[in-house]
């Protein structure tokens, strides 16, 4: 371990190790903190207050799944004239838009082929509701996937949180298909994580929580005072909950209320999407990073919330890519003899020390999340062990899908839905 390559690397691997760990280092109080309200549960006055929600549904080619998402609604126990269901049929050549009339959703079909994605699609509706149905004075807006399945006390617990004066409100995002393999599994860990490890912490401590992709409400003030919904990006849920944020809106969380989704089954499915999202990190962090940065120090705005979310977007990606992109270039300087050959065992096995860390650490994180929320996690208990220690492996999955995306131009696909269940079953 005395070469200049085997030395260097030591130490610059350290260093990266540490700058991790001191960026980080309050999600530790995030996890002690969500221990502790799992431990003791205080629930909240109950608010009896009943609002009006209208549900949106952005749906492009999802004629068999969407009938159960539409029939789980129904079953809400929540009086069912508060609720009305809206569907955007978006660039459907299927019978997405007569199966959701089916079962009593208000269908309007869109086709746009050059403004492609889900914010196009939410703010088409949100004109139409405007212009057509202003009379029903809608409190708020949830906007689900086509995929999603709720719990019949979704909307009422929803409802609880929004009476505390929450604008935004996001939900325990749960899988239908955790049990499939490896991927799916590793989706759905990493949702269950986000929810209870960090919006749980977020909410117990006053701080911002964020909206992830699918499952949550927005006041109607939010949309009007926006003029429809204005977030384009390639991931318009963090895009959205940024902006809230930097306006000075504090996003709450339901841990009550319960949502599942389908997770994509194929790794090449699963490569599409999460090059997206990567792809759209960056473009967050293009348009509003520099804001972020100045509202930590401005008082006046969620300071913290406001590094949380520089957090998740800037540090983890930019620090992995460029500890990779140092140690590959010495790796294969290495290999090709610019620097002495005894150099390779020792450089070797420092890098697969840095992947045991990593895969320590990930471990350890799935663990916990597993052990945690086994009650909630239906599937064999065995599995839920062995898809503890293939997460690591998913998550790892990010590396290259991350580098690919500094360079790619990305656009949206669609994920196929194929999972046909009730809420029943999956329950």
């Amino acid at each position: 371990m005395d070469s200049f390559v085997s030395s260097f690397l030591q130490h610059f691997n350290m260093v990266t190790f540490l700058v991790f760990l001191l960026l980080y280092s309050y999600q530790f109080i995030y996890m002690l903190v969500a221990f502790k309200s799992k431990r003791d549960k205080k629930y909240l006055p109950k608010d009896a207050r009943l609002n009006k929600y209208a549900v949106i549904i952005a749906a492009r080619n999802e004629e068999l799944v969407i009938g159960e998402l539409i029939k789980s609604i129904r079953k809400q126990n929540y009086p069912q004239e508060y609720v009305d269901i809206f569907v955007i049929a978006d660039n459907c050549t299927d019978k997405t838009a007569d199966v959701a009339k089916r079962v009593g959703a208000i269908v309007r079909e869109r086709f746009n082929n050059h403004k492609i994605g889900k914010g196009y699609a939410l703010d088409f509706m949100f004109k139409i509701i405007n212009n057509e149905f202003s009379s029903k004075k809608y409190d708020g807006y949830f906007i689900f996937d086509a995929d999603n399945l709720l719990d019949e006390n979704y909307i009422l617990n929803m409802n609880q949180t929004f009476n505390q004066g929450y604008q935004v409100v996001t939900s325990y995002r749960n899988s239908k298909n955790f049990d499939q393999n490896w991927i799916t599994a590793g989706y759905a860990l990493w949702f269950l994580h986000e929810a209870e490890y960090l919006n749980l912490p977020r909410m117990k401590l006053n701080a911002s929580c964020a909206v992830s992709g699918t499952g949550f409400l927005v006041h109607s003030d939010i949309i009007k005072k926006n003029g429809g919904w204005i977030h384009h990006l390639l991931t318009e849920d963090i895009e959205f909950s940024i902006f809230q944020i930097l306006n000075g809106v504090k996003i709450g969380y339901c841990s009550e209320a319960v949502f599942y989704d389908e997770q994509p089954v194929t790794f090449k499915h699963s490569w599409h999407q999460r090059l997206r999202w990567a792809k759209g990190f960056y473009q967050v962090l293009s348009n509003y990073g520099k804001d972020l940065m100045r509202c930590i120090f401005n008082r006046k705005h969620n300071s913290f919330s406001c590094f949380d979310m520089t957090m998740t977007i800037m540090p983890a990606m930019i620090l992995t890519n460029f500890s990779i992109l140092v140690n590959g270039l010495f790796y294969i300087a290495v290999l090709i003899g610019i620097f002495e050959k005894e150099s390779i065992g020792d450089t070797t096995l420092l890098m697969l020390q840095s992947i045991g860390m990593y895969y320590s650490i990930m471990l350890f994180m799935a663990l916990m999340t597993t052990i945690t929320e086994w009650n909630r996690i239906h599937c064999a208990g065995w599995k839920k062990i062995v898809y503890s220690f293939t997460f690591p492996f998913f998550m790892m999955t990010y590396i290259p899908i991350s580098i690919v995306a500094l360079f790619k131009e990305v656009e949206w696909k669609q994920i196929p839905h194929t999972v046909v269940k009730s809420i029943d079953e999956v329950q």
